[in-house]
């Protein structure tokens, strides 16, 4: 009885309206009661689940990503890949596609990605024909490979919520094929469309205005270079690795770009320490939470479950998967990782999946999450950006959830596109 009350105050208090962090804390207090545990196990939970070392990569890619996206970076990486794609028919949409490639290895965010490269590229596309609606729709499913393409703040997210046993650098090189093949999908559906509906040529750059655009790019995906090179060189730890990150970003955008006022700066840092410390009182709450999970053997129970539903582990990847895009409709990416990663990696063990191949499946299932109502804030920043109702946004988007759906199944049913590089790597 008490796993029952547990989840179903979990769903309770998240319907009627309590932030899901608190909902978090509430319910570890409503278990510890149910099954006599003293409260003070739960604060020494919460208290341990943010003292840890590699939780500081976090506020840093946080920031750097911050530091780039206000700093310039998203207009000189638009022009980056206009001079590789942008002369092609249906080109403004490609270099949409491929900016957010880019901007998503700096910024790691896919609602930063949408809002930067929407503000820039939606009314460019406009201008130059393009339906206000289908540039929006480009935009924003274009920013889900910013969840896979390293560095993910949610990968990161997922290594905690997995207690450490999958390392942060394995799982930003398993992103990288996933993320690609998601880009790769979406350009080609931008070309198909391009050629049905005559979308418009863009001009061919010139040779030497193209060098320019190419090296005042390069600065800013430099920041790439020292968040993969360094960790997997093994010269930094992820989180040493964002920090240098972070002062590099500084460094361009204050004084090799100087698109940004010094005087924004203390701006810049209120919004990145309040998002932070939402992010660590969640990871907090969420530690209390896993605890009371592990103590009712809800894990257990939900391993059995998902065993007598069926010994084919293709049947249960796919339950699993309808799981998570149907939760991923109703809630923010982060707090599923975190609930859900502790349930699930049992079950996930016991059909002898990899977790870092399961961390790729749960990205790209709640990445198809944010950019799908009622609750995807891919999605309504998109809106806002483009000044456009959510339902036009979400008819223009329905082809694209078709090609987003195709990159899950083969994700989940073809390992080695996740398991490739960590594995010639030998993180694995």
């Amino acid at each position: 009885m008490e796993p029952y009350i547990l989840i179903g105050s979990l769903f309770v208090l998240i319907a009627i309206g309590v932030p899901v962090a608190y909902t978090l804390g509430l319910v570890s207090v409503i278990g510890a009661l149910l099954i006599d545990l003293p409260l003070d196990a739960v604060m020494i939970q919460i208290a341990s689940g943010v003292n840890k070392f590699s939780l500081l990569a976090i506020p840093f890619f946080v920031l750097a990503g911050a530091i780039m996206a206000e700093g310039g970076i998203a207009h000189r990486l638009v022009n980056f890949a206009a001079v590789f794609v942008g002369f092609i028919r249906g080109g403004m949409s490609l270099v949409n596609i491929l900016a957010s490639t880019f901007f998503g290895a700096i910024s790691g965010s896919s609602v930063a990605d949408t809002a930067s490269i929407g503000t820039v590229l939606i009314p460019e596309m406009e201008k130059k024909g393009y339906p206000r609606e289908f540039a929006t729709a480009v935009t924003c499913s274009g920013s889900v490979q910013a969840i896979l393409i390293p560095p993910s703040h949610n990968s990161v997210i997922y290594s905690l919520a997995a207690g450490g046993t999958v390392s942060i650098a394995s799982l930003f090189l398993a992103g990288v094929m996933p993320g690609i093949l998601l880009g790769l999908t979406m350009m080609g559906m931008c070309l198909f469309f391009a050629k049905k509906r005559n979308y418009p040529k863009g001009e061919v750059i010139p040779l030497s205005q193209a060098i320019r655009i190419v090296r005042e790019a390069t600065w800013g995906l430099l920041t790439v270079v020292i968040i993969l090179g360094g960790i997997l060189s093994g010269i930094f730890t992820a989180t040493e690795s964002a920090s240098i990150a972070c002062a590099w970003a500084f460094f361009v955008t204050m004084f090799i770009y100087r698109d940004y006022k010094w005087s924004q700066l203390p701006i810049l840092m209120h919004r990145t320490v309040k998002t932070v410390t939402i992010v660590m009182i969640l990871i907090g709450f969420a530690a209390s939470f896993g605890y009371i999970l592990t103590l009712m053997q809800i894990p257990m129970k939900i391993t059995a479950f998902f065993s007598a539903l069926s010994d084919n582990r293709y049947i249960i990847l796919m339950c699993i998967n309808i799981m998570l895009l149907m939760l991923g409709t109703l809630m923010d990416m982060a707090p599923l990782i975190l609930i859900l990663t502790p349930m699930l990696l049992p079950v996930i063990k016991t059909l002898g999946i990899d977790p870092v191949h399961f961390g790729m499946i749960m990205m790209i299932n709640l990445g198809v999450g944010l950019i799908t109502p009622p609750v995807g804030s891919v999605l309504f920043v998109g809106s806002a950006v483009a000044n456009l109702s959510i339902e036009k946004v979400t008819k223009a988007m329905l082809p694209f959830y078709f090609g987003l759906l195709t990159v899950l199944m083969l994700i989940t049913y073809i390992p080695e596109i996740s398991l490739w590089l960590p594995r010639i790597a030998g993180l694995l």
